[in-house]
């Protein structure tokens, strides 16, 4: 089944949302979408639509219909703000949470009773909201580049919903009153519009002070004079602990966001082969306040007064990991450098040699053909090689039904041990054997497929190891990017009809360079490739 589709049904009949679908690209809704406004779909309309659209995105319907009010964060916005944002909307608030191709987020909270919340841009810069009359693109949907919508992990939408704090339903109808006519300030101001140290929001606006005091590096003592002026002008005698407790909370929330992107930073940097740039690390973990970015770079520093980084080159804020001088020798009289005789669908090993140790990856679209590529690797190679094929999708029916299309007996597929796994793959593979993975998943912070490709490489001794990944339309590299394209000696990109080698580093015939060569091809019943020509370069296509 469609999976948008599958995950429509769920967010209907789980979750009790009003779903449409919405146009590939451009958040247009592809039906007249008011009656869902007050009505939830029928299973049988949502089949329609989809089989209508099939690359059709979700929108859930906000507002009372799904008791779902969104607010979007766009940390990318010019003036976005995130230490705002978390005044409004605390680090300790756990509610279900999408991330957006632009590295947004989207906050799921219950719809506010009987509110006149509707829909509105900028309440602060880079902030809008979705209540009634709204929607909201959900996972799975990419957009017109191919990149997806996708649940937080940890914060699925089995996470229980949150009501809204009360810092941001001030702000809520002080937005209100103002589209109303009743105040005139601009939506920018709403926050500074408020009356600060009010009844309702004093222990916020000190933790706020505190937050801001702690920030400037004031030192704890001075911290405390300045609340307890402040408590003062309320016409209230201070209380210490209460004031203590403030400048520690704002404290330890301080330490907490400093220890969380150096853990963060190390963690990027072990999964990085060769040099990297510090830009890089701020652009996969999402680094994009300077506070955020100064933490970042004492971290880097310190990794450096440690020994476990370099500076690399003369380039500015490019680093390299510093390798110990007892690292494994390589015995390049004891290795074997015959190539392995394994044979490749459309006679790819008739242009490059396969290694023993060797990683393959398969880059591949949607419905482009990869299992059928995979499932032929197995077919012409399990009677020379010990053969594992790993599926995270197909369960045992849908791959013997697959299996049958093959012009040869299913008992001849014994020779070929399938296994059902998602992950860990390097904890299965055969070091000696042909091990063919289908698909290796990975659905946020893909910058970590690199490591994972590693530790599937440091397990292989003279075997091989065969890699599915998604590849988005338009593009060569697989997710992960350039981190994909680090370990593999043979890496192939894979569209409906086409395939291409986008990188071949042990090249058959020393005169015949296989990079950026293509070929045609037409696939039957799921498993019959035929090339439709020769291999050639992507130009003269």
């Amino acid at each position: 089944m469609n999976q948008t589709l599958q995950a429509a049904f769920e967010y209907v009949e789980k979750y009790g949302f009003s779903v449409i679908p919405i146009k590939p690209g451009d958040k247009r809704p592809l039906v007249k979408w008011e009656e869902f406004q007050k009505r939830k779909p029928t299973r049988t309309e949502m089949m329609s639509w989809w089989a209508s659209n099939p690359k059709a995105n979700i929108g859930i319907v906000t507002g009372e219909i799904s008791n779902l009010f969104v607010v979007d964060f766009d940390k990318y916005a010019q003036d976005y703000d995130d230490e705002k944002a978390r005044e409004i909307i605390p680090d300790s608030t756990i509610t279900p949470t999408a991330t957006t191709p632009r590295g947004g987020q989207h906050l799921y909270f219950n719809n506010p009773a009987g509110n006149d919340y509707s829909i509105k841009a900028r309440i602060l810069p880079g902030i809008d909201y979705r209540g009634n009359g709204g929607f909201v693109v959900a996972p799975p949907s990419v957009n017109g580049n191919g990149k997806p919508y996708a649940w937080v992990e940890g914060l699925g939408l089995d996470v229980p919903r949150a009501d809204l704090p009360d810092s941001l339903t001030l702000i809520l109808n002080n937005a209100v009153s103002y589209n109303k006519g009743v105040v005139r300030n601009e939506p920018y101001n709403s926050l500074q519009s408020l009356q600060m140290f009010t009844e309702g929001r004093r222990d916020e606006d000190l933790f706020h002070t505190a937050n801001c005091l702690t920030k400037g590096g004031m030192p704890e003592a001075e911290q405390s004079q300045i609340l307890e002026r402040i408590i003062l002008s309320w016409g209230e005698n201070p209380d210490a602990k209460w004031i203590q407790d403030k400048i520690q909370s704002a404290m330890k929330r301080s330490a907490r966001k400093e220890r969380r992107i150096s853990e963060e930073i190390r963690e990027w940097i072990f999964l990085t082969e060769g040099y990297f740039f510090l830009t890089d690390a701020y652009k996969d973990l999402q680094i994009l306040t300077k506070e955020e970015k100064n933490t970042a770079y004492v971290a880097i520093n310190r990794l450096q007064t440690e020994g476990i980084i370099q500076k690399y080159g003369n380039k500015r804020g490019c680093y390299e990991i510093v390798r110990k001088l007892d690292e494994n020798v390589i015995d390049i009289f004891a290795a074997d450098n015959k190539p392995l005789p394994v044979k490749l669908p459309l006679d790819v090993h008739d242009l490059v040699k396969i290694m023993p140790k060797n990683i393959i990856i398969l880059a591949g679209e949607v419905n482009a053909g990869k299992s059928a590529y995979l499932l032929n690797l197995a077919a012409i190679n399990m009677r020379k090689f010990e053969t594992v094929y790993f599926s995270s999708e197909m369960g045992g029916a849908e791959l013997k039904e697959r299996l049958q299309n093959f012009d040869f007996p299913l008992e001849n597929w014994r020779d070929v041990k399938f296994i059902e796994r998602a992950s860990d793959f390097s904890t299965a593979i055969r070091p000696e054997g042909l091990n063919i993975i289908d698909f290796l998943e990975i659905h946020d912070e893909f910058y970590k497929v690199g490591a994972l490709i590693k530790d599937i490489f440091d397990k292989l001794t003279t075997g091989l190891a065969v890699i599915a990944i998604q590849k988005n339309k338009g593009r060569d590299e697989g997710l992960g990017g350039q981190r994909s394209l680090e370990k593999p000696r043979l890496y192939m990109a894979m569209e409906p009809g086409k395939l291409k080698i986008v990188k071949a580093k042990n090249w058959l015939n020393p005169t015949m360079n296989p990079n950026g060569m293509c070929m045609e091809f037409k696939l039957a019943k799921g498993c019959y490739f035929k090339g439709t020509g020769t291999w050639r370069r992507e130009e003269s296509f």
